[in-house]
Formats: structure tokens, C-alpha cells, sequence
């Protein structure tokens, strides 16, 4: 990205609003407009999520037929309009929509690119709480652009991160539109069916099957929903005062996967010493029943209360996962509870996982990749990149939509981490974490709500110091290390540029 730190700064304060961060102003008095925004204005995803209303609530009905391995689907909506609408949209891609009603009454629609238009037969108020229904059929093979779905011999998964959530079902898909999720997903009886949240309800119905009920006690963003059907056993254990652990594990694997699924406890139990209380009423693993190279680009994936795996990477020893499991786990706070208010925030949540995912591996002494043993060690490295990175992949928080996922928004932001640690002393930055964790829970937060409240925790302004190591083209000076250097930037030193389309790739150091 080349735009200059002033332009970049703005564009995070806009984003600093949360849920309404994106709202256009109208003119008082101004007639409504034909229809809203097909935007949130993203600057990193231009074309996600839609304005002109917020979500309150999801419910999603899915029925599962193996025989044709389709999902037909209804998707109910509670929507709040922040405008007077003739129109609205939706993000939807590679669904087959059959039916649109809102407020129970029919209502015409177009599918265009990855946006579901709908006109209701009436206009609908600014402030209006209005029901949206979607029903379709979704085919989780379907061959499309880029798509959340993870089919398996016996079921799916899906992993809808970043841009996805909308080829699963139709929804306004931002993560500062944060909603309440119920999800009720019907299979044959010989398979199971998990879905992100708590199981309240299960219904034996005629012809086999079996209906099964979750709800999420808190909000979730689109990006983080999980629903996954397979040959599945629900294992349960126990956390840290009683915290209700479940592993969605394939049922002929279970046994071999239990070393590392008895691995939780231990380390939800480590981070709440560092962080504060677990933030959900769940959590565990989701060993997918696939291992195919190519059913997702990366190793683990933060859905909410449920974190997806392929199941050959949990059959490594601990000092080759552990680490990782930390990450993943991690992203409950950073990420999942609070969440990017927009994606060029994305160093708030891999910068944090590492970040803690480091320390545990080197309090346990494990090395890591680069074989080096202490978290200064691993620092001092990722100093001297520092240039390097800035020149191929922008500063820390200015990423593209290719180069979202590259090192600098991991490693390079637990750099960022680090040096505010050194500067302000290691009780004042843990003061600082948990105060912004518990200033945004269950809500979204941007760069700039985190340099605001580093500011205020600190009793110092930390501002100018953040915001040169966030947007810089240059890194700055370590505080503690005058006598870390950065190497120069040389034409043979320029990373190659990743081609269009590129997505996750492993760049966490927790691996």
C-alpha cells in the first residue's frame, strides 16, 4: 500500500467508530436514497458488507443430504435500518436463492456479482427493526472464486476467513457487524452436527434424522462462525474453574487425537493468568475429517468456541503444536471477542497470538523454526527484517487484500508489541491489554481505539511512538536496543510480489 501514514492514520480513525464506523452522513432533511451503500467502505475488502441497516441476529436452518452431499438452507435475518431503504443488499456468492420475504411479505431480488439485492414491496423507515428471510440451496463443492466451504468424505466444515462467510449464507459480511447467531442444522441420525456456540436443543425426526440446535451467548463475527457436519464424536471435559470444554472429533481418529485435545485445560489455563477469564461459554477443537493438502491454506482457524484443524497436524508430539494451540487459542480474546472494526486492523489479532503463542513456547524451551531459544532472540531477528518487510509488504497496519496474511502482520506485530513493552515496562503494557479487552468486549476495536486506550492506561501519550512503528515506511528505534540494527533494503533483498488472487499463507512463528 503506498498512500502516505497521514492518509493511512485517517483512514483508521474513520474506522475507530465500531459498529457505525461506516455509516454515510445524510444531509437532515434530504429525501432517503434509492437504496443504501453496496459498501462499508473497507479499505482492504472494498466491495464487503453493505449499509443502510445493522444485524441484530442470525438464524440459520441448514439440512444436510449426503446422497446429494447439497445444503438447503434458510437464512432469517433481524435487521436494523439506520436509514429510510426502498432497497437493501446483501453479501451472497454461489448460493441459489429461491425465495426472499421481509416482514413475512414476498419481495423482489437479483443476484449481481457477490450482492443479493432486495427491493421489499414497501419502503422501510430509517430505525425500522425488519425480518429478512433467504431460502437456497448451497453446494459446498461448487467451484467458485473463493468460497468458506471445506467438504469432507462425510459432511463439510467451513472456514469463512476472511471475505467467505457470504458463500455459506447471505449476510452483511464485516466484522464490525457483529451479530447473535442460532443455528439449527438437520442430518441423518448416523451423523452429527456442531455448530459455534452452545447445543440447547436436539429434535429426533421422522426419517432418521436429527435436528440439532446452537446459540451463541455472545455475538459473532461472520468471519468466525463455524458449522461442520461428519461422522463426528463430541468429547467433554473440563477447563479452568469449570469452563465447559467440547472436541468435535472424527469418530475413528478420536483416540489418536486425545494427547492433543488433553492439552487445553493447561493452556486455557496459562492465558487467563495473563489476559483474564476465558470470554466464552466454550471452547475446543475441530479436527476436520480431511487432511487433503488443499482443503484450506493454513493450519488452524479461530471460528468461534471451535477451532478447525486438519487432524494429521495434532498428531505431532507437544513441542511441535503446543505453541500453535496457543495462537489459535489466543484469538478467543484477540480476534473473536474483540474484533478488527476493519481488515487493515488484522495485526491486532495475529500480532497478539504470536505474540503469546511465543511466550509459551519459550517458557516451555522449545525451540523455534529458526532454532533460536528466547523471545529477545527472536525479536532481535525480526528487528533487523524490519525494513525488508515494510518495502514488500507495507507497514504493520496497512495491508492490502494480497498481502493481508504475509509476516508483517504476524511477526511484524509482535514487534510493535514488543517495543511498547519496552518503552512503557512490562506491568504497564499487561494493564494495557486487559483494559482493551475489556473496553471492547464483544464488540469490534481499531488501531486506533488500541493506541487511544494505550495512551489513557498509561498515563503517558504513546501515540506518535505507535503510530511510527504501525505506519512507518522505516522501523524505528528499539527502546532498550540501541544496538539492534535493521539491514538495509537492496534490490536483492525485495521480496517477489505474490500473484493476484493469493490468500492465507503459514506466516505465524508459533509454527
Amino acid at each position: 500500500m503506498t498512500a502516505p501514514a497521514a492518509a493511512l492514520i485517517g483512514t483508521a480513525a474513520v474506522l475507530a467508530g465500531g459498529n457505525t464506523a461506516y455509516a454515510g452522513a445524510r444531509t437532515e432533511g434530504a429525501p432517503p436514497p434509492e437504496a443504501a451503500p453496496e459498501t462499508l467502505g473497507d479499505p482492504v475488502f472494498p466491495a464487503l458488507g453493505n449499509n443502510g441497516y445493522r444485524v441484530d441476529a442470525y438464524h440459520l436452518d441448514f439440512s444436510y443430504d449426503p446422497s446429494t452431499a447439497l445444503v438447503d438452507a434458510a437464512a432469517t435475518l433481524e435487521l436494523r435500518t439506520t436509514q429510510a431503504l426502498t432497497r437493501l443488499s446483501l453479501d451472497a456468492l454461489g448460493l441459489d436463492i429461491r425465495t426472499v420475504r421481509v416482514d413475512g411479505r414476498t419481495a423482489t431480488f437479483e443476484q449481481v456479482d457477490e450482492k443479493l439485492r432486495i427491493t421489499p414491496d414497501r419502503p422501510l423507515p430509517d430505525r425500522a427493526r425488519v425480518t429478512v428471510c433467504v431460502t437456497y440451496t448451497a453446494d459446498p463443492r461448487r467451484a467458485l472464486a473463493h468460497t468458506a466451504w471445506v467438504p469432507t468424505a462425510d459432511g463439510f466444515a467451513i472456514c469463512p476467513q476472511p471475505d467467505s462467510a457470504h458463500t455459506v449464507f447471505p449476510c452483511n459480511d464485516h466484522p464490525s457487524d457483529k451479530a447473535d447467531f442460532t443455528f439449527r442444522i438437520t442430518v441423518p441420525a448416523a451423523l452429527r452436527a456442531v455448530a459455534s456456540g452452545s447445543l440447547v436443543c436436539t429434535e429426533e425426526l421422522a426419517g432418521d434424522r436429527t435436528a440439532y440446535t446452537y446459540r451463541s451467548r455472545s455475538p459473532i463475527a461472520t468471519e468466525l462462525v463455524q458449522v461442520t457436519v461428519g461422522d463426528y464424536v463430541v468429547k467433554e471435559r473440563r477447563g479452568p474453574h469449570g469452563l465447559p470444554l467440547r472436541d468435535v472429533v472424527p469418530t475413528a481418529r478420536a483416540e489418536a487425537l486425545e494427547p492433543a485435545l488433553a492439552l487445553t485445560p493447561n493452556l486455557v489455563e496459562w492465558i487467563e493468568a495473563r489476559l483474564g477469564a476465558y470470554p466464552f461459554e466454550t471452547y475446543g477443537l475441530l479436527p476436520c475429517n480431511s487432511d487433503d493438502p488443499s482443503a484450506f491454506d493454513f493450519t488452524g482457524l479461530e471460528t468461534q468456541t471451535l477451532t478447525l484443524y486438519k487432524p494429521n497436524y495434532l498428531l505431532q508430539a507437544e513441542p511441535k503444536i503446543g505453541s500453535h494451540m496457543m495462537h489459535e487459542l489466543v484469538h478467543s480474546y484477540f480476534g473473536n471477542s474483540v474484533s478488527p472494526a476493519g481488515w487493515a486492523d488484522l495485526w491486532l489479532n495475529e500480532g497478539h497470538a504470536d505474540f503469546y503463542g511465543l511466550l509459551y513456547r519459550y517458557e516451555r524451551g522449545w525451540a523455534d523454526s529458526l532454532g533460536l531459544t528466547t523471545f529477545e532472540a527472536r525479536m532481535k531477528d525480526t528487528y533487523a527484517r524490519g525494513d525488508q518487510w515494510r518495502k514488500s509488504s507495507g507497514p504493520v497496519a496497512a495491508p492490502n487484500a494480497v498481502n493481508l496474511f504475509d509476516s508483517q502482520r504476524y511477526l511484524g506485530g509482535v514487534l510493535v508489541l514488543y517495543a511498547l513493552r519496552q518503552l512503557v515496562g512490562e506491568d504497564a503494557f499487561h494493564a494495557v491489554e486487559r483494559a482493551f479487552l475489556a473496553r471492547h468486549r464483544d464488540s469490534s476495536a481499531s488501531t486506533e481505539d488500541y493506541i487511544a486506550l494505550a495512551s489513557h492506561t498509561c498515563g503517558q501519550d504513546v501515540s506518535g511512538f505507535l503510530r511510527d512503528w504501525l505506519y512507518g515506511t522505516t522501523t524505528p528505534r528499539m527502546p532498550g536496543h540501541p544496538d539492534w540494527t535493521v539491514t538495509p533494503v537492496t534490490p536483492s533483498l525485495t521480496a517477489p510480489r505474490r500473484p493476484a488472487g493469493a490468500r492465507r499463507h503459514e506466516n505465524s512463528a508459533t509454527l
